[in-house]
């Protein structure tokens, strides 16, 4: 291939300001998702539920090529899908090995029954593959509104519980002790998780979802640990992957997510390398080495 033709397919600024001006809720709309993202992201790490976030989307795949198929709504089908899947994880309580398990069962059925739908399906393939990698799609003001609102309500709901989530996530042990309920409080962020991961498919697809939800939170702990900074650091992190994916993805022929995983993934290097910089000179290393290993050991937090 001539890698000139390659480039100009990657990065191509031909008419770039006339549909940056069309695109203006898409911006608003990646945005959004990035703040979402970001603080949810935050307890994601903290809890241990990267594979599970993995395992949600895949039903939420599932629920919305089934609503493709049936020319029903796909955030909707996205939206039953995702929150069936952190239901089932959140009611079943199950021990970190056992909820792996049924991660594991739950992943390729999610998966085979998603591409079963999309094989049944007769419309357009690009309406199938962005379900899969996402894409830039013209939001009107009414579906800008929708989620809007909609990722509003999540953020206020994870508002009312951060502090005794927070407790909960760093020591689930002593906080049941004090009357926390740790119980209630997982399967309410559990289906705060599945809410977040059918919103986030808009704009990276189900199998790159861990993009946003994930790695602006990993990264923000490699290189501080005090919570506040963390917290900044992983919205801040999560804004410039979706906002940035999506005003590089203006100038290109492929789908959206590569640049949100591209940049993501960059940001992630820098922190690592920065945090490693940190600890081989001391400075702030034990800080940093409490909150990685606060992040990595298992909480015993039921799903």
């Amino acid at each position: 291939m001539d890698p000139n033709s390659f480039w100009s397919s990657v990065f191509n600024f031909d008419n770039y300001g006339e549909l940056l001006a069309l695109l203006q809720n898409s911006l608003w709309a990646g945005a959004v998702l990035g703040v979402l993202g970001g603080l949810v992201g935050v307890f994601v790490v903290k809890r241990d539920l990267s594979f599970a976030v993995h395992g949600i989307s895949e039903l939420s795949f599932a629920g919305a090529s089934l609503a493709l198929l049936l020319g029903a709504d796909v955030v909707l089908g996205s939206l039953i899908g995702s929150v069936a899947a952190a239901l089932l994880l959140g009611l079943m309580g199950l021990k970190a090995r056992e909820k792996n398990s049924l991660i594991g069962v739950l992943m390729p059925f999610g998966l085979g029954l998603g591409i079963l739908f999309l094989s049944l399906y007769q419309g357009r393939a690009a309406n199938k593959f962005s379900l899969l990698t996402g894409q830039i799609v013209s939001v009107d003001t009414v579906q800008l509104d929708a989620l809007v609102v909609t990722a509003a309500l999540v953020m206020a709901a994870l508002a009312v519980l951060w502090r005794p989530l927070n407790f909960a996530s760093d020591d689930p042990d002593v906080a049941a002790a004090r009357g926390v309920p740790v119980k209630g409080l997982s399967l309410a962020f559990m289906l705060i998780l599945g809410v977040s991961v059918a919103l986030s498919i808009q704009i990276v697809g189900a199998l790159l979802v861990l993009a946003l939800l994930i790695t602006p939170a990993a990264a923000a702990f490699k290189v501080t640990g005090s919570p506040l900074l963390v917290v900044l650091l992983s919205v801040a992190f999560a804004v410039t992957a979706t906002v940035g994916g999506i005003l590089l993805a203006l100038g290109g022929s492929i789908p959206i997510s590569p640049y949100v995983t591209t940049i993501s993934f960059t940001i992630y290097l820098a922190c690592w390398g920065i945090g490693a910089w940190r600890r081989k000179t001391g400075r702030n290393g034990r800080r940093l080495r409490v909150a990685e290993q606060r992040a990595a050991e298992p909480k015993g937090v039921s799903a």
